[in-house]
């Protein structure tokens, strides 16, 4: 890798931490993305999205935690049945294209209720056990296979069945994300045994991103503003599932 390209890579991945860690994300899609842009092998790409993946997701879940918007009922049906199925997941390499595009057209018109609806963060409950242990199953799955945590699917899924409010949501997944990666990238790592050479100066730059962003969202940015975010959030992961 050419050190010109490193430097990009660097700031692109600091931009995208800082974006998906204001809503609970870590952005493993936008570096799935970016990395497929600079013509990076699949076998770099998945592991390196993930490590960033469980930095910033650590990030995230702390802040958010430390501002009081976790519940753990709404947390641990989602994550009982993930972890074992993102394990699972990260063992397989997904070539199937058209389960791509309609992935991607599902977070586009996610993106797209959000911004229409983003002013309303009406009263949430738990979700039931079922459908919760059911729905957490298959996000674990996706987010192994892809090599994403999963939290495109699971807030999305929060706020439109409204499992979780708009902060609440964010906590939920961005410790969703920290198991599934921390999963997805230890199922990686015994099929591959290795991890990408160039990956520390991407680690720092996420860091930083991620500190900045979690801060940000979890104290100081409105639910209007998370939901905004989040719509931008699904868009760009939409459309690179789409055109990537």
């Amino acid at each position: 890798m050419s050190t010109e390209l490193l430097y990009t890579l660097v700031a692109a991945v600091f931009l995208i931490a800082l974006l998906y860690s204001s809503v609970g994300h870590a952005g493993a899609s936008g570096y799935i993305a970016l990395m497929s842009l600079a013509g990076l092998a699949p076998e770099v790409i998945k592991p390196t999205a993930l490590a960033l993946n469980i930095l910033v997701a650590g990030i995230a879940s702390w802040q958010f935690l430390r501002a009081g918007h976790f519940a753990w009922r709404g947390f641990w049906p989602f994550a009982l049945l993930a972890v074992p199925m993102a394990y699972l997941g990260g063992h397989v390499a997904l070539p199937a294209r058209a389960f791509q595009w309609l992935l991607g057209a599902v977070l586009l018109w996610s993106a797209a209720r959000f911004l229409v609806h983003s002013r309303d963060d009406p009263e949430a409950h738990d979700a039931p056990l079922v459908p919760a242990l059911a729905a957490g199953g298959a996000i674990g799955l996706l987010s192994g296979l892809t090599g994403t945590g999963g939290g495109i699917f699971l807030t999305p899924l929060l706020l439109q069945m409204r499992w979780a409010q708009a902060k609440r949501a964010a906590a939920i997944s961005a410790l969703f994300i920290l198991l599934n990666s921390t999963a997805g990238l230890a199922g990686n790592f015994a099929s591959t045994r290795q991890l990408p050479r160039e990956i520390g100066p991407l680690l720092l730059a996420a860091a930083l991103g991620g500190l900045i962003g979690a801060h940000f969202g979890s104290r100081r940015l409105a639910a209007l503003w998370i939901k905004r975010f989040l719509a931008a959030v699904l868009l760009i992961a939409g459309l690179k599932l789409l055109f990537t």
